[in-house]
């Protein structure tokens, strides 16, 4: 057990900022496409049911019922929305919003692995 839990779950945390890279490029791409729609990526369902993993007792109405299940995420296409005339739906303001803040989320995450990695190589050479 070389790695921890936390080293697994930043990896978890990155390939998700990778998808979500990848649907706001590709939202970005074809921000001038007639009747395309933009995209977002959906982990809400994705985190119910990680939740449902926790073993928790409720012992209190007001607490979080950590048993209900569902399916993992997905990129769901807002069809509802247009933006343009041409009927796309792209808000490219809100999509570079979101790029940014992905992209900080990403930094952070490689950052806070980084650190891991660093604490290890400490151990291993003894501190020097």
């Amino acid at each position: 057990m070389l790695f921890s839990n936390t080293v697994t779950t930043l990896e978890n945390a990155l390939k998700t900022t990778n998808i979500q890279q990848k649907v706001i490029s590709n939202n970005i791409a074809n921000a001038d496409t007639p009747g395309f729609k933009a995209k977002k990526v959906s982990f809400g369902s994705l985190l119910t049911r990680e939740m449902s993993n926790i073993q928790a007792n409720k012992t209190d109405v007001r607490h979080i019922d950590f048993s209900k299940t569902s399916t993992g995420g997905a990129v769901i296409k807002n069809k509802d929305s247009a933006y343009h005339a041409n009927g796309n739906g792209v808000d490219i303001d809100s999509e570079m919003a979101d790029l940014a803040k992905n992209q900080i989320q990403y930094n952070a995450l490689v950052d806070r692995l980084n650190g891991k990695f660093k604490s290890l190589q400490t151990v291993l050479t003894g501190g020097r």
